[in-house]
């Protein structure tokens, strides 16, 4: 993600009330293999870690602190706040984030998160997809898929897959990598992916928005795509991309009902 790129921007038609939920995917083609449906009162550490402080963006506000985490009423609660405690911690903002790294790998196949995200000058949340055996290669080299990320109280997400291709060699136009398209920013959104040998295409409430094909054979580290990855959910506050922070719009919050994975079938 987690660097500023060019962004090419797609047109898209409304999403009217009908699709808000998604599309199931079709029996013929995807199995229901996985699903997180975040029952109980807490986050499942089999699958799932709280993402840790780093020095990118998107990582450096990541903290444990509980108030950030929430598992209740059959969803999941990550939230961005301001820090009240600057001693213990100096980032001026904590955000709360999880994933399946060293945990849970994905093969290719189908995403799918059902997720509500509120607004605040600077929030930036996001669900994505990083490679489960990342260390072999570089960002990015060893490819990024963003499923979804918002910025600020924005009516559009953004989807994006990132390489060598389009991020060292710049082309990002043809074929287009990132697109924006418009959600119910008030109300729940589906937002999936799905990953091919020969392409990537993308989903908001189950109608396609954005296809990325494999083109020259992935030359030039076009297409790192079809391997197995891990996934990340978590928000995020500040950034070269996002903005400064406005603390008076927090704390904010997203909202997670479910992640589910689909595998083909045979």
């Amino acid at each position: 993600m987690k660097r500023l790129v060019s962004i090419v921007i797609a047109a898209c038609p409304l999403i009217v009330a009908s699709q808000l939920h998604g599309q199931n995917p079709d029996e013929s083609h995807w199995r229901l293999a996985w699903e997180e449906n975040f029952d109980g009162s807490r986050i499942d550490t089999v699958i799932w870690s709280k993402c840790t402080r780093g020095t990118p963006d998107w990582a450096n506000t990541q903290s444990s602190d509980p108030r950030l985490f929430e598992v209740s009423d059959g969803t999941l609660k990550l939230r961005g706040i301001v820090n009240d405690d600057l001693e213990k911690d100096p980032s001026p903002y904590l955000t709360g984030g999880i994933w399946t790294k060293f945990k849970k790998g994905f093969n290719p196949g189908r995403f799918e998160v059902r997720a509500r995200l509120q607004g605040a000058k600077g929030a930036w949340p996001a669900i994505w997809l990083m490679p489960f055996e990342h260390e072999k290669d570089e960002w990015p080299m060893c490819g990024e898929i963003d499923i979804m990320e918002r910025l600020n109280n924005n009516h559009v997400v953004y989807q994006t897959v990132h390489s060598n291709y389009t991020v060292n060699l710049g082309k990002t136009a043809v074929p287009q990598s990132s697109g924006q398209y418009l959600i119910d920013r008030d109300e729940f959104n589906v937002y999936g992916v799905e990953i091919h040998p020969d392409k990537i295409v993308f989903f908001v409430n189950g109608k396609p928005t954005l296809t990325y094909p494999k083109i020259n054979d992935g030359a030039d580290g076009q297409f790192p795509f079809y391997k197995s990855w891990y996934m990340l959910i978590d928000m995020q506050l500040g950034g070269t991309w996002v903005g400064d922070v406005d603390p008076k719009d927090l704390p904010v919050e997203m909202e997670v009902d479910w992640v589910r994975y689909y595998e083909p079938v045979d």
